[in-house]
């Protein structure tokens, strides 16, 4: 049975043995292992059923790590990195030659980020190599932001949950690379393009899908329920067309009055688009569990995190 506990030693023991933990993050949990163990990335994509051409993001606890792991580190990069790490912020770098390459999909660049969970950073600051750490999921399904999502996926494969309670952002990081010096925003995510564009100026959106990615996150079907899931800028009227089905409703911030309706979740009765965010995926999680005949989602406002919401939601409705 897998173990869920809150002790990091325990966790380093697991890990130093070259065994998968989940750790917790801000973002979502993820599946953890050593970047330098071929074995144990091996036994993240094999888990989690993931496409070797889909790259891990390797997980530091300083930016004085980054030459360790990135061989060019621009001016333009270490800004952000002082801008918003610790943060849900992952940069794609030239690769150094010491990151394996199984780790970075074959390819030049390496994905990294710090973490910004208390838990986690006290995890890596004990460890004596970074970690690599994709959603704690079955390839393609719902992120996990609380401890029980993994444990469900997992349990008893997994042996260890290091539980850090739910996590506060609730979307995957902001992935930012670099094209001729240019800022190339891949995925979007828990930090909106609004304040990148604030630190660094104009930036260009380039997460377009793609089965061979640059970063993860880009694929088109990703973060799915196994329910068939719509999305639509109209929610009343979609709710009409599945008139006597079993329904289930995701509506930003008001309670749509339907009598079809057999589940409804509202991210955020206050209208606040990052608590909409940390809500979304364990709604997904809710209505996945109640054996609905559609889940049927409403469009976010597109600015702000209701772009990186509307991005998670149209890739879970594609088929």
């Amino acid at each position: 049975m897998t173990l869920i506990t809150k002790d990091i030693n325990k966790a380093i023991e697991f890990l130093n043995d070259d065994q998968l933990i989940a750790i917790p993050t801000e973002t979502v949990y993820g599946l953890a292992g050593n970047i330098y163990s071929e074995n144990t990335i091996k036994a993240i994509f094999n888990l989690k059923k993931r496409p070797l051409t889909n790259p891990l993001i390797v997980h530091i606890h300083s930016i004085d790590l980054l030459k360790e792991v990135a061989d060019e580190v621009s001016d333009l990069a270490y800004h952000l990195a002082h801008a918003f790490w610790p943060g849900p912020l992952t940069l794609l770098l030239k690769k150094n030659k010491k990151i394996p390459n199984y780790v970075t999909a074959n390819k030049e660049t390496v994905a990294v980020r710090i973490p910004n969970h208390e838990l986690t950073l006290e995890l890596l600051s004990k460890l004596d190599y970074p970690l690599a750490a994709p959603s704690a999921n079955p390839f393609g399904s719902i992120s996990p932001t609380e401890s029980a999502h993994v444990y469900n996926y997992f349990n008893p494969i997994l042996p260890l949950i290091l539980d850090g309670g739910t996590c506060k952002n609730g979307i995957e990081s902001t992935i930012i690379g670099f094209e001729n010096d240019k800022p190339i925003v891949y995925r979007l995510g828990s930090i909106p393009i609004e304040l990148i564009v604030k630190e660094i100026g104009a930036v260009e959106i380039k997460n377009q899908a793609t089965d061979n990615p640059d970063a993860p996150g880009m694929l088109s079907k990703h973060y799915a329920p196994k329910t068939n899931t719509l999305l639509t800028d109209d929610l009343n009227g979609m709710i009409n067309k599945y008139e006597g089905k079993r329904i289930g409703v995701i509506s930003f911030d008001q309670t749509i009055e339907n009598h079809t309706i057999y589940c409804h979740q509202v991210l955020s009765q206050s209208g606040n688009l990052s608590e909409a965010a940390a809500n979304l995926y364990a709604a997904l999680h809710l209505l996945d569990t109640m054996k609905l005949d559609v889940i049927i989602a409403q469009k976010f406002p597109n600015h702000d995190l209701g772009r990186s919401i509307n991005d998670r939601l149209l890739r879970a409705t594609k088929k």
